[in-house]
């Protein structure tokens, strides 16, 4: 988009032009200019004491001639004053010279950024939050006349808005701008739904209130995302006329039980949440999953939205419609499917994502990747590193091509009574360990990606794949930071907590293993012997 390397931040004050730019401008190696502080440094003297000497008309002579000069230079990210682009001068030489974006944000932000600062003669009035109504109301059309680009940068914090700011550039030579928005389908008939893969979707109303069926909402989160998410979607719908109702819950699978869901019930029928009203997971796997079954049984079912914040949530638990709770005695055991309205995977918030999180969903991406997508998997362990570093086109990449197997496997078999079990390779392992350690101890894809490991080498036992094929898995979820041996539970009791297993039929454990890499089948005829020694090696491995 960029007609020169430069890019040019026009905004009102307390926009975040000054801050944004020097971090976009460190990201993308160029060179940051402040024109105020130019200006000040020129002239030896404050801006407030020019307003002061020579009035607003004598600072803006002195703005206009600066920013000819700054707008011709190359490769500079220049914050410009904020009534710069009431001179006709100054807005044709900043949209012939460059890209111009605009840093948009509420009266109510602004004034809260501002509201103490003296170094600012117009607002130096007997109300200056009006001041800044007035100004917002005769500058916003200038500054949308000549943007390319305008980015909210009122409620989202800084690192946020300069990584939208790379995204809607869409410069792809760059490793730090991620792709424009992705749409896949989940083909289910009439209750087939959108899943949205892109950056700042949380900031697109458009993307959510097509789904809503009132203007009654309930926002499920918990006390980790609520601080970092919450008042920014609540806003974003508030702000179209929507009523929201926050519900924020502990954080852990420790919580993913019956007490929560009451929680959600008892704040549904408090404010009297009618059978229309819509249902939003805005947090990880657990709080989908919570959010997904209060949904399915409240009233007998309304409509939900998933907003998946990590990357587990995004390539996996938000898609297909599984939702449910844990009980003492099995994960999970206690669900049903009810599908989304839409998943709007915003790659935005993974930015928050502790690395160990991180690490947790990619054993979800290696999975497609094992049980049905070798080129996939080979293009894994090609980037397995710029998914660390989270560059934006990796992750984008990964999520939709993760999302696309789901989509495809769920829409053929959405209640599992085929090849959508195939989904849960390493789970049946992985499930076990986190009953037998303590809901929480591990993460969910830590322990599915040791189980991954483990299902490898029964795999392997079977005669199915080789000793090389077995390395290979395993060297792809070791990169991805996920451990690689199995707790020592003893054999006796991985055989019982496997046993409450969703997939034992007629009293067999059935496993999902490997005929090779790519390929996937469910087993119900393990010998024990083989299983003993694959827990066995698991165990050692070390």
């Amino acid at each position: 988009m960029s007609k020169t390397g430069n890019i040019f931040l026009v905004g009102l004050m307390g926009a975040g032009k000054t801050t944004i730019g020097k971090l976009l401008a460190k990201r993308l190696h160029k060179t940051f200019i402040d024109c105020d502080h130019e200006l000040e440094h020129r002239t030896g003297v404050k801006i407030p004491l020019i307003f002061e000497l020579e009035g607003e008309a004598g600072f803006r002579e002195r703005e206009v001639a600066l920013i000819q000069e700054l707008s011709l230079r190359e490769d500079v990210v220049l914050a410009t004053g904020g009534g710069a682009i009431l001179r006709a001068e100054n807005r044709e030489a900043l949209s012939q010279n460059g890209t111009v974006v605009y840093l948009n944000a509420r009266v109510e932000d602004l004034y809260a950024r501002t509201k103490h600062d003296k170094t600012r003669p117009l607002l130096q009035t007997a109300n200056p939050q009006a001041k800044l109504h007035e100004l917002f109301q005769q500058r916003d059309p200038l500054y949308r006349e000549i943007a390319d680009i305008v980015v909210t940068s009122g409620h989202q914090n800084v690192h946020q808005a300069v990584r939208e700011v790379e995204r809607r550039l869409g410069n792809p030579a760059h490793p730090l701008y991620s792709s424009s928005m992705q749409t896949l389908t989940v083909a289910l008939g009439d209750r087939a739904y959108p899943i949205h893969i892109g950056g700042g979707l949380l900031n697109q109303p458009g993307l959510i209130l097509p789904h809503l069926k009132s203007s009654q909402v309930a926002i499920v989160t918990n006390t980790t995302v609520g601080p970092l998410y919450l008042e920014r979607l609540q806003r974003v719908l508030q702000e179209n006329g929507v009523t929201v109702l926050p519900i924020i819950l502990p954080d852990g699978e420790a919580y993913k039980n019956d007490e929560s869901l009451k929680q959600i019930y008892d704040a549904l029928l408090t404010h009297r949440m009618e059978r229309k009203a819509t249902l939003i997971a805005l947090g990880g796997g657990v709080i989908g999953d919570l959010t997904g079954f209060a949904a399915a049984t409240y009233l007998r079912g309304v409509p939900f939205i998933q907003i998946p914040t990590t990357l587990l949530a995004q390539v996996d638990s938000s898609v297909g419609g599984k939702t449910g709770i844990n009980h003492p005695l099995g994960k999970n055991m206690i669900g049903a499917f009810y599908q989304p309205q839409v998943v709007l995977a915003d790659t935005d918030t993974l930015n928050t994502l502790p690395d160990r999180e991180l690490s947790a969903g990619l054993a979800e991406v290696i999975k497609y990747g094992l049980i049905r997508d070798l080129p996939f998997l080979e293009w894994l362990e090609t980037n397995m590193d710029k998914l660390h570093a989270r560059d934006a086109v990796a992750l984008s990449y990964a999520i939709f091509h993760s999302c696309q197997n789901k989509a495809e496997v769920v829409a053929a078999d959405e209640r599992e009574s085929g090849n959508r079990a195939l989904l849960n390779l390493g789970h049946t392992f992985g499930h076990a360990i986190e009953n037998g350690m303590g809901y929480g101890a591990w993460l969910h894809g830590e322990a599915v990606g040791t189980g991954m490991i483990m299902a490898a080498d029964l795999s392997r036992r079977l005669g199915w794949l080789s000793e090389a094929d077995v390395a290979r898995a395993r060297a792809l979820i070791l990169k991805a930071g996920l451990p690689c041996e199995a707790p020592d539970l003893g054999f006796d009791k991985y055989l019982d907590l496997m046993g409450l297993d969703k997939k034992v039929e007629g009293g067999k454990i059935r496993f999902v293993l490997l005929k090779s890499l790519g390929d996937a089948v469910l087993c119900a005829d393990v010998p024990t012997a083989l299983l003993q020694e694959t827990i066995a090696a698991s165990v050692a491995r070390g």
